[in-house]
């Protein structure tokens, strides 16, 4: 019965997701031109935090501890700050504002993957070349469904261990993630590119940007933003029950100048802080 409850659920998800559509958000420059670098240059760096580490970025593990809390930790981290031995920031996306040429995007290649495993995404943050299809799956046995906001719009049912799913994102810009299926803390967010000048940073709160034509640009660091503002009303699609998910501050974005010149480097560094 618990198996034809879950495909009966995955019907009519399907059916919704079919009636959805696809809006625009943080929508970037759609005229960039593919031309032929000789001479670029790279720009690298790093995101680094200062000042105190801000507290209280974990949410109580409410739903399938055995799945989704294996060490039993009770509550899980929101993934909203990650932050290294030595200080680094790691899922930030860095990004030139003003670039409009330059080497191809390789969206034929690409094949961007995200799985749900113990509960959380992997990747929390990620590039998606626009048109390329987002790879998706579940290797958790429990129903999770991830719902889509901004450029992308989906509501998908993951019954099944393991089977992927595959959808397009037509729409440059942000798209953010959760689950309904009652695992509320889950979250992570998608950029749908243009160009191939972006990078997420490490670990270690690196970056770099490679085959940069010599110019004059704006580089930008986004953060999505660790603070939680409150408490949203959701509703589980399982058990049908009323659940509180954490609403999240808005994003944080530094912008810098940068020169490159032929085939030469450029460090740009960016410090986050609370302030």
């Amino acid at each position: 019965m618990a198996n034809m409850y879950l495909i009966a659920v995955s019907l009519l998800f399907t059916f919704l997701t079919s009636l959805g559509f696809l809006a625009e958000a943080h929508a970037q420059d759609n005229n960039y031109q593919v031309i032929t670098v000789s001479n670029g240059g790279t720009i690298r760096g790093t995101v680094k935090w200062s000042g105190p580490v801000p507290k209280d970025l974990s949410f109580p593990i409410t739903k399938d501890p055995q799945i989704c809390d294996p060490d039993n930790t009770k509550r899980a981290d929101l993934e909203r700050l990650v932050i290294g031995s030595d200080g680094g920031v790691a899922n930030t996306v860095v990004f030139l504002k003003n670039i409009h040429s330059g080497k191809a995007l390789d969206v034929e290649s690409a094949k961007p993957t995200l799985d749900q495993k113990h509960c959380r995404y992997e990747p929390h943050v990620m590039l998606v070349p626009r048109t390329a299809q987002l790879q998706m799956k579940s290797s958790d046995a429990t129903l999770h469904t991830i719902h889509m906001e901004g450029a992308a719009t989906y509501n998908l049912p993951f019954p099944f261990v393991d089977k992927v799913s595959a959808r397009p994102l037509n729409n440059s810009g942000l798209v953010s993630l959760r689950c309904n299926g009652g695992h509320v803390w889950m979250n992570a967010e998608i950029y749908v590119i243009d160009h191939p000048y972006y990078a997420v940073t490490d670990t270690s709160g690196r970056f770099e940007l490679t085959d940069v034509p010599p110019g004059q640009y704006q580089i930008e660091a986004w953060h999505e933003g660790w603070g939680i503002a409150g408490h949203q009303d959701s509703f589980d699609v399982l058990t049908e029950h009323k659940v509180a998910r954490p609403v999240f501050t808005e994003p944080r974005t530094w912008d810098k100048p940068v020169t490159v010149s032929g085939s030469g480097s450029s460090v740009v560094n960016f410090t986050l802080s609370e302030k």
